[in-house]
């Protein structure tokens, strides 16, 4: 075993199989060699784990994840209590000139920013607290999702090679999410922006940032202003629900659920929208017994953020909820 493990420290790489006879200490080492070898520089490796420790409270927030499941009509008045929605009115309007012209510039409803802002980090408030350095390498080292986490140490390390942030202030959740919009550090990558034209991508402090980052998201991954995300429904009695889903297969244009006896929730008919259709897709997260939604191709955009039902319902609902007019 000796021998195996010297040949992976001197080659950078420790898999889950082996990460477990490896002291932590040991495991940084491995971290650091295939930094280097991914262009890292010696300083910012000192910088980064000179101090680096393992978080057992990071593990056990990870393992003790909640069990029990609410519904979408116990969640959404958890997720979005109305003083978020007050608050969420309010710092749209203090904001509207920046989120017009973000909104403009990657052609996102600047009501969906405020919204994801408000989802994930109650508007900044709730960022986390964890070294992000130190959360993805205890991550990476307990071992249950190794590769996801030691890929995600790797890009936090390209963040701060690019001087966007200082170790100090990189700050995130027990997994690793980090700033306003709590981008893991491979999205910040792909996804964070200069909001305020400062040379610099900061999701922690600058609001501008954080509004332009997640409006890149959005917009990279296929966002269209022209819609919105779509509608709860109702469906006819003896509804067939295995038309429900969110693959292509399922999608169909509007007026096909509305010829299959889909109405809007208050019973009116679904908008006859002619030669400009849109395509839609029927989802029960609560199964018939609860909230059945139409969606469109900007509720699926929200799934790539994060793959929960409710966390895109969350957010849907509170864009809706925004409805200011300056």
């Amino acid at each position: 075993m000796k021998k195996i493990l010297t040949v992976l420290l001197g080659l950078g790489v420790a898999t889950s199989a082996y990460s477990k006879d490896l002291s932590f200490e040991q495991y940084v080492e491995t971290l650091k060699k295939e930094a280097k070898a991914d262009g890292i520089s010696d300083r910012i490796l000192t910088e980064a784990f000179e101090n680096v420790k393992y978080v057992p409270r990071a593990v056990k927030a990870d393992r003790n994840q909640p069990e029990k499941r609410l519904t979408l009509d116990e969640y959404i008045p958890r997720a979005v209590p109305q003083w978020k929605v007050k608050q969420a009115k309010a710092l749209y309007k203090k904001h509207y000139p920046d989120l017009e012209r973000i909104g403009k510039k990657y052609s996102v409803q600047p009501r969906f920013i405020v919204a994801l802002w408000g989802v994930e980090s109650n508007f900044g408030k709730f960022t986390g607290s964890y070294s992000v350095i130190d959360a993805l390498t205890t991550m990476a080292y307990d071992g249950r999702r190794e590769a996801f986490f030691r890929n995600e140490t790797m890009a936090a390390l390209k963040i701060l090679q690019e001087g966007h942030i200082q170790v100090e202030d990189m700050k995130g959740s027990w997994a690793g999410a980090m700033g306003q919009c709590q981008f893991m550090p491979s999205s910040y990558l792909a996804y964070a922006a200069d909001g305020d034209g400062n040379g610099r991508k900061d999701i922690w402090s600058s609001t501008d940032d954080v509004f332009a980052s997640t409006a890149n998201y959005l917009h990279k991954s296929g966002w269209d202003n022209t819609h919105t995300w779509g509608r709860q429904v109702r469906l006819p009695k003896g509804f067939d629900k295995k038309l429900a889903g969110r693959e292509d297969s399922k999608a169909k244009p509007l007026h096909e659920w509305s010829e299959l006896g889909i109405t809007k929730y208050d019973g009116k008919p679904l908008p006859n929208l002619g030669k400009n259709d849109i395509k839609a897709w029927l989802i029960m997260p609560d199964d018939l017994d609860g909230r059945v939604y139409l969606i469109y191709n900007n509720y699926q955009v929200l799934m790539k953020w994060n793959r929960s039902y409710y966390f895109a319902t969350a957010v849907t609902h509170l864009a809706d909820a925004i409805k200011f007019e300056p």
